[in-house]
């Protein structure tokens, strides 16, 4: 066996004891995600399919691989069984997806943000791109070099 993927896998080779054909299978632990509570304090289960038809409707027609959705995804799902919660509020999962969508495709972002955030104007839409204008994603701060001197912490 080995890791398959992005590491949450496990492939295995077997042999059918009967015909001893060769086929692979991929396993991995079925973990529970918490229920979410929705904005009229109803609750319902984390449904993943739910959360890659929002992100596909983001991404539609954007030039993003479909296994670049797929980690996308997967880094989401993460993220939320990290937080270790039994229940968790639909807008800490809608905040999560905005960030990871914000560093694959700021179209998709401003997309999803605009439902999400229920947008009812122009206005809105403006103030969300200046934010994007205004604040550097992860990977251009990462790709740039600062102007202040690192502070000694001695």
């Amino acid at each position: 066996s080995r890791l398959a993927g992005d590491g949450y896998q496990t492939r295995r080779r077997r042999e059918c004891i009967e015909c001893s054909e060769r086929f692979t299978t991929f396993e991995s632990a079925e973990l529970v995600l918490p229920k979410l509570i929705k904005r009229d304090e109803s609750r319902e289960p984390f449904n993943e399919s739910k959360l890659r038809a929002g992100i596909l409707v983001a991404t539609e027609k954007r030039p993003i691989s479909s296994e670049s959705i797929e980690e996308l995804i997967s880094r989401i799902i993460r993220k939320v069984q990290k937080l270790g919660e039994r229940e968790i509020q639909s807008r800490t999962l809608g905040e999560i997806v905005m960030l990871e969508l914000r560093e694959i495709d700021e179209i998709a972002f401003v997309r999803y943000a605009s439902v999400y955030r229920r947008f009812q104007d122009i206005e809105e839409f403006e103030k969300e791109i200046e934010s994007l204008r205004d604040t550097p994603s992860a990977a251009d701060s990462r790709s740039q070099i600062s102007i202040f001197p690192e502070e000694d912490e001695s």
